[in-house]
C-alpha cells in the first residue's frame, strides 16, 4: 500500500505541476490572441491618425518608431483618477515589443474620456533608452505636436530634432484635454 500511495503522490504532484505550468503560460501571454487584438487595433489607430491629422505620415517616415496606443481610457472621480492602455511599438511598420500605459492623477476631475495617442521616436537613443527601461515615463523632454482642427500637427525643423514626439487624437468624452505627460510604459506580454 504504500508503493501504491506513493505513485499516487507521485502522480497528484505531476498534474499539479502541469496544471500550474500550463496556468502560469497561459497568464502570460504564451498561445493568447492578446497580440492579434492590439496588433488590429494598432492598424485602425494608425489608419484614422494619417486620415484625419495631416502631418503624421511626414513625421512617421521620419520616426525610428513608433508606440501606438490606439485606446487608453482614463477616469476622474472628483480626486483620484487615472489612465489605462496598451499598445505596440512597431519599428519599420512590424511590433517588435507590446506596452500598457498607465498614469495617476489626483485634482478636481469627475468624468470618463478614451483617447489615442502615439509616441514618435526621432533618434536611435532615445528608442534605445525607451526599449532597455525597465519602465519608462514620458516627461518633459517630450515636444507635444497637436492637431488644430484639421490643420498640419505643426511639426517643424526645430521640432523634429526632438527625441521623442508625442500626438494625442482621437478624443472623446467628458474629461477635458486629455494628457499622457506623467504616463508610465512598461513592456508586456499580452
Amino acid at each position: 500500500m504504500d508503493r501504491i500511495g506513493s505513485a499516487l503522490n507521485r502522480r497528484n504532484f505531476l498534474v499539479t505541476g502541469l496544471a500550474t505550468t500550463g496556468l502560469a503560460a497561459c497568464g502570460n501571454g504564451v498561445n493568447s490572441q492578446g497580440s492579434a487584438k492590439i496588433d488590429a487595433r494598432v492598424d485602425q489607430a494608425f489608419n484614422f491618425l494619417y486620415t484625419n491629422v495631416p502631418g503624421s505620415r511626414d513625421l512617421a517616415d521620419k520616426a525610428v518608431g513608433i508606440l501606438m496606443m490606439p485606446v487608453i481610457s482614463k477616469v476622474g472621480l472628483i480626486g483620484p483618477g487615472g489612465s489605462y492602455g496598451r499598445g505596440a511599438l512597431r519599428i519599420n511598420d512590424v511590433s517588435v515589443d507590446y506596452y500598457s500605459a498607465t498614469s495617476a492623477t489626483f485634482g478636481f476631475q469627475l468624468g470618463a474620456q478614451q483617447y489615442s495617442s502615439a509616441l514618435f521616436f526621432m533618434t536611435e537613443a532615445a528608442l534605445s533608452d525607451f526599449r532597455r527601461s525597465p519602465g519608462w515615463t514620458l516627461g518633459a523632454d517630450a515636444e507635444y505636436a497637436v492637431s488644430n482642427e484639421g490643420g498640419s500637427l505643426g511639426v517643424d525643423t526645430t521640432t523634429a530634432l526632438t527625441p521623442v514626439i508625442a500626438v494625442v487624437f482621437g478624443q472623446a468624452g467628458l474629461i477635458a484635454g486629455a494628457t499622457i505627460e506623467g504616463s508610465k510604459y512598461n513592456r508586456i506580454i499580452p
